[in-house]
């Protein structure tokens, strides 16, 4: 079975960074887009970042400038470089990717269960 699990979640400062990575591991066969989703309490999950095999990239405008999506599809990983953080940042991150694998051979997309990353002094 195909799993995402995030990692590089945590407590930072107001200005500080954090690098949050993904893994997929499973039967995967191909790996599409990968992205980055957060969700606060009480609103909906908004797309942060996003990153085709190719390295084509798209932000949220709250992303633009600050955040960096990056992958290393050898080692089927995406990862979120995030600074000047933001007391509004505060929230859970979800990683997503577009995977084909077995036994299903047509693309699904999966999210792994979530990292908190909370911005406060």
């Amino acid at each position: 079975q195909v799993q995402l699990v995030e990692s590089g979640g945590g407590l930072v400062q107001p200005g500080g960074s954090l690098r949050l990575s993904c893994a997929a591991s499973g039967a995967i066969l191909s790996i599409a887009a990968m992205g980055w989703y957060r969700q606060a309490p009480g609103k909906q999950r908004e797309l942060v970042a996003s990153i085709t095999s190719g390295g084509s990239t798209n932000y949220a405008d709250s992303a633009k400038g600050r955040f960096t999506i990056s992958r290393d599809n050898a080692k089927n990983t995406v990862y979120l470089q995030m600074s000047s953080l933001e007391p509004e940042d505060t929230c859970v991150y979800y990683c997503n990717a577009q995977i084909v694998a077995r036994p299903d051979y047509y693309t699904r997309a999966y999210w792994g269960l979530g990292t908190q990353v909370t911005v406060s002094s």
